[in-house]
């Protein structure tokens, strides 16, 4: 054999060789690329294209088996998958127990040390004159303010501890412009005007049984030094915590396997928690457009901006009320010019970003499994118990 026929043999051989290689590593990526697509993506295992994508974390910490190829979630949970689902639930369940308890705890601890403080002063004072006391200076709305903040803020702290939710993962806003910012506002304030409606028909159902919806706040805060706490409190201290605690701790420990139940369930616990009827509808409209806006965005700083405008703007409105029927009046229209473009801003908004809808197994995942546990159930019923006291006790 000559030279020239042993180079050819060998070029031969090479080439062969190279092929097989280029086929065996075209085969490992088909083969990889297959094992990659039958595995269900663990942050989004129920494929469903109307949710968030990015808000609900890891559902391998609820269900390990995601992770496994080939595993496909079944219509119903196990017993592992409900159990720890149900864990998440009661999580949020005894956020808003602790919540309730602390607060009603330390305000009305307060509220005696300062009854007893001016008693000690003022030994001649008897105990309604210095209640009526308290409720007309500051010293109300001062004791409501650090409690509400002192709550929030903890229990938040407490449940992004205990759920494992990163500080940056609430401030970290996607794709939220100026332009947003000034819709959201409008919208807001459509659905604290509709909220306004609602209320006064709400109101004339109940006066028929003798029943007042709206909390008598007359004599409340009627200083300077009070009504400046009560601005600060209401436009910048309560929004701010507010939203740390419901959309960015209830939202997120909700949504583990069903952002539509978490919008409207964490609608209700922020609707619930003002404690009286008038207050609860607006806060639970208002709760979903938040939750809706937390979702979109991944970031509670939007819901912020809104909630502000709102209660700014409720405030506002407030004392421009006391100032007269004129200075009313004109304050109301104002509010229903704004409200009016926010109904074009809520069309143009839910044209293209309407609430997450539930697939089936989603659906075998949410209210099913929360109602099994007890802390979850608890606090809703405790929270209802407290807004019916109100409305009965002033019989």
């Amino acid at each position: 054999m000559t030279d020239h026929t042993k180079t050819d043999s060998h070029s031969e051989i090479a080439a062969l060789e190279h092929e097989v290689y280029c086929l065996t590593k075209q085969l490992n990526e088909q083969e990889q690329r297959h094992l990659t697509e039958a595995m269900p993506d663990k942050y989004d295992p129920f494929d469903n294209p109307t949710e968030y994508k990015g808000f609900c974390g890891d559902y391998s910490k609820i269900q390990p088996r995601i992770t496994e190829t080939g595993y496909e979630l079944p219509l119903e949970p196990d017993f592992s998958e409900r159990k720890k689902l149900r864990r998440e639930y009661s999580k949020g369940g005894w956020l808003m127990l602790f919540q309730f308890l602390l607060s009603n705890g330390l305000g009305y601890l307060l509220i005696q040390l300062a009854v007893f403080a001016m008693s000690t002063v003022n030994p001649d004072s008897d105990t309604a004159a210095i209640s009526e006391y308290i409720r007309g200076s500051s010293i109300l709305v001062s004791t409501n303010m650090l409690v509400y903040l002192f709550c929030n803020v903890c229990i938040a702290l407490i449940g992004m501890k205990w759920s494992g939710i990163r500080y940056t993962s609430l401030v970290r806003t996607n794709d939220f412009s100026i332009g947003r910012a000034l819709q959201y506002c409008m919208i807001g304030l459509l659905l604290w005007t509709v909220s306004l409606y609602l209320v006064t028909g709400t109101s004339d159902v109940f006066s028929k049984y003798g029943i007042d919806i709206i909390p008598d706040l007359s004599g409340v805060a009627n200083t300077y030094l009070g009504k400046t706490v009560q601005l600060v409190y209401s436009c910048m201290i309560a929004p701010v915590t507010e939203e740390l605690f419901f959309r960015g701790v209830l939202l997120r420990t909700f949504a583990k396997s069903n952002q539509r139940f978490a919008v409207f369930i964490s609608a209700l616990f922020f609707g619930l928690v003002h404690g009286n009827l008038q207050q609860f509808i607006l806060a639970f409209l208002l709760g979903i457009f938040l939750a809706h806006i937390t979702l979109k965005h991944g970031s509670i700083i939007p819901s912020i901006l809104v909630h502000i405008c709102v209660n700014t703007a409720s405030t506002i409105i407030g004392y421009v009320a006391e100032l007269g029927t004129v200075a009313s009046i004109l304050s109301y229209l104002a509010l229903l010019a704004v409200a009016l473009l926010g109904v074009i801003m809520l069309l143009m908004f839910i044209g293209k970003d309407k609430l997450p809808s539930t697939t089936p197994k989603q659906a075998r995942r949410g209210i099913l499994v929360a109602t099994g546990s007890i802390p979850f159930m608890a606090a809703i019923l405790i929270y209802s118990i407290s807004i019916f006291w109100t409305l009965f006790a002033k019989r």
